[in-house]
């Protein structure tokens, strides 16, 4: 049983995402990485529970889960569905590995989070909120350490953590090149489950796209009739600074003529450019997208040029 601080030497030969938390199973969780794993099933009735508080995301899971499944399958990995707590609430996999995937656990209503399994796919990323990948012996139990997985979080339409999805193989490449390439493929997902749950709920309202991603998340919002946001994405709200549960009280007063403070125009252009994104650059289809007028789209356009030549920055 280890327990108590992880050495430096030991820690070295660990990629660095992963020390936090073999650090945690040692010191905080105690947990023995002599252990089997996860032994801890849900059953049937608390399974479809778990489901259930899934909501939204259940009902857009199943393409999502078709499509990843059928890009890993051929490199044999089985694709998991998690929620927030680390609990598999569904599973794409072939017949042949379905045997391996019993006996490891790979199983709607196993309970993969890393306090309860140590160090792995699932467990890890939705601790740490990131990516993660661990190679076989990365693994914090022993009996584990046949498995190669790599996991990503995902957002839920209220821009919270909603859960994970996970890709595992029982028959992993040594070498781990295969599964450094997951990260890259589950990301893709995770934006593809975001958005698909995004429009779900707010699929009677006018969603934006404000521009391109650069983590796991999609920045989007939700806009009524009078241009309140009434949703918004994880990287949407980090990118208007919105505070939690506070989407509503942002109102982008379109045709008004005020300038407004910095954080307001900061938003404001962010919504503007990202209509325009989704309309190619045309004004008419994107001032019909806000519900404004194409003058006024100008308006705001020309308004926007002249801020951003102050600041020496280039025209939309």
């Amino acid at each position: 049983m280890t327990t108590g601080p992880i050495s430096r030497e030991l820690l070295m030969t660990l990629p660095h995402k992963l020390h936090g938390s073999w650090q945690r199973c040692a010191e905080s969780y105690r947990l023995d990485s002599h252990g089997v794993g996860v032994e801890d099933i849900l059953c049937s009735a608390e399974l479809r529970q778990a489901r259930e508080r899934m909501g939204t995301i259940m009902k857009v899971a199943d393409p999502e889960l078709d499509r990843l499944h059928g890009i890993v399958s051929t490199l044999d990995y089985t694709v998991l569905l998690a929620d927030r707590e680390g609990v598999v609430v569904a599973r794409r996999g072939d017949p042949p590995f379905e045997k391996g995937c019993r006996r490891w656990n790979l199983w709607p209503g196993a309970r993969w989070s890393e306090e309860e399994a140590g160090t792995n796919g699932l467990g890890t990323c939705l601790t740490e909120q990131a990516p993660v990948t661990v190679h076989m012996d990365q693994h914090w139990r022993l009996g584990l350490r046949y498995l190669t997985c790599s996991a990503v979080p995902f957002y839920g339409p209220d821009g919270k953590i909603a859960g994970a999805l996970d890709v595992s193989s029982t028959r992993p490449d040594p070498t781990g090149r295969v599964a450094s390439m997951m990260e890259a493929v589950l990301i893709d997902a995770a934006r593809r489950m975001e958005r698909r749950s995004f429009l779900e709920v707010f699929r009677n309202r006018t969603v934006v796209m404000l521009g391109e991603s650069s983590n796991i998340s999609l920045p989007m919002v939700a806009l009524d009739e009078a241009r309140v946001i009434v949703g918004a994405t994880f990287a949407a709200r980090n990118m208007l600074n919105l505070p939690e549960d506070s989407a509503g009280e942002v109102c982008f007063d379109l045709d008004a003529g005020t300038t407004g403070t910095p954080d307001f125009r900061e938003a404001e252009r962010a919504v503007i450019e990202g209509a325009l994104a989704m309309s190619q650059g045309k004004i008419a289809p994107a001032a019909r997208l806000l519900g404004i007028s194409r003058s006024t789209m100008h308006r705001k356009i020309r308004a926007m040029n002249a801020e951003r030549a102050r600041h020496g920055n280039a025209d939309i």
